[in-house]
């Protein structure tokens, strides 16, 4: 069995001979889980059409949404067996092939919007991005806001003993069920392409997201309440697979930028939608309501200093807390 070095190895010799004598060139995937009507497709279109002006038409970029070429375990792993070149995906997927890279995701890590920003600028990020490229020969080219995560039910919940047995979806990563295990739901992972049906058909009662992603998913029409946890300040990030950057040669440094850009755009669209939403559900009939965040909080915050149970270690969360003052 052929091992992860030796197959990069090979990988980039191919690569070499492949372009040898030719002008660069390159034709990539660019897939994603969300609808085309999102911020995020926006802005990846945004930046495909940036990419083409830029280059003169040298690196043109596909976007394909809504899980049209695999749910969101499928194109990480498309990455590396080629079917797709670019993705979005949230740094709890990336935890997989370097743990590190999700610290920002974890229960309660961002203070607010700010925290996040200082972040998204920091030699901390650019580390653990670097450590991921070292883990998978995949390149982290932006990070962009996908908002705090909020508890939607059929009822209210206010306190965690409101979410004791409660069967709740979450993404199928390892960080997103420490949360509800923490107040003694009950986390069921589900593709979040499916996750709609699950509710309507009470496959779980609830689920948790961004405000913007329960407006576009349509959450809303299958429960009847939001209530405010914001568990999670949640991001998505914008990686490239070790074969794509091989071809974009000189254009690399293009394609970068305007992939930060784009990034930073979507993000502050994002975390401007959150503020707007609030009332938009409360005008299509939705109950809103106040959590206590603290209680909540007490809850999961043992667990973010034991490096026994968190992939990242002391000095990343000491880094990351010092990011907040």
């Amino acid at each position: 069995m052929i091992g992860r070095t030796m197959k990069r190895g090979l990988l980039a010799a191919a690569m070499t001979l492949a372009l040898a004598g030719q002008s660069w060139a390159a034709d990539l995937k660019w897939a994603h889980v969300y609808e085309e009507g999102s911020s995020y497709h926006k802005w990846a279109l945004w930046a495909a059409d940036q990419i083409k002006e830029k280059t003169d038409g040298r690196v043109t970029i596909s976007v394909y949404p809504a899980s049209s070429l695999g749910k969101e375990a499928e194109i990480n792993e498309g990455l590396t067996i080629g079917s797709v070149d670019m993705i979005y995906t949230g740094p709890n997927f990336a935890e997989r092939d370097y743990g590190p890279i999700a610290i920002s995701d974890y229960p309660f890590m961002l203070k607010n919007y700010d925290h996040w920003k200082v972040y998204r600028d920091s030699d901390l990020f650019s580390d653990l991005s670097n450590g991921y490229k070292e883990a998978t020969g995949h390149t982290v080219m932006a990070i962009t806001w996908y908002g705090y995560r909020h508890v939607t039910s059929k009822f209210p919940i206010t306190k965690p003993d409101d979410m004791k047995g409660l069967k709740i979806r979450v993404p199928d990563s390892p960080l997103m069920v420490l949360f509800p295990n923490a107040v003694g739901a009950n986390p069921t992972p589900i593709a979040f392409s499916e996750v709609y049906l699950a509710l309507q058909q009470g496959v779980v009662d609830a689920q948790e997201n961004p405000l913007p992603t329960i407006k576009f998913k349509k959450f809303y029409e299958v429960q009847s309440n939001i209530n405010l946890t914001g568990h999670i300040g949640n991001s998505l990030i914008i990686v490239v697979s070790e074969n794509a950057m091989g071809q974009l040669g000189d254009d690399a440094a293009t394609v970068d930028a305007v992939l930060k850009e784009a990034a930073a755009q979507n993000a502050d669209e994002i975390y401007q939608s959150e503020q707007d939403l609030v009332q938009w559900f409360v005008d299509q009939g939705i109950q809103i309501n106040e959590v206590d965040k603290a209680a909540f909080q007490a809850a999961v915050e043992p667990i973010l200093t034991d490096e026994s149970k968190v992939p990242y270690t002391q000095e990343h969360y000491e880094r990351m807390q010092a990011l907040a003052q």
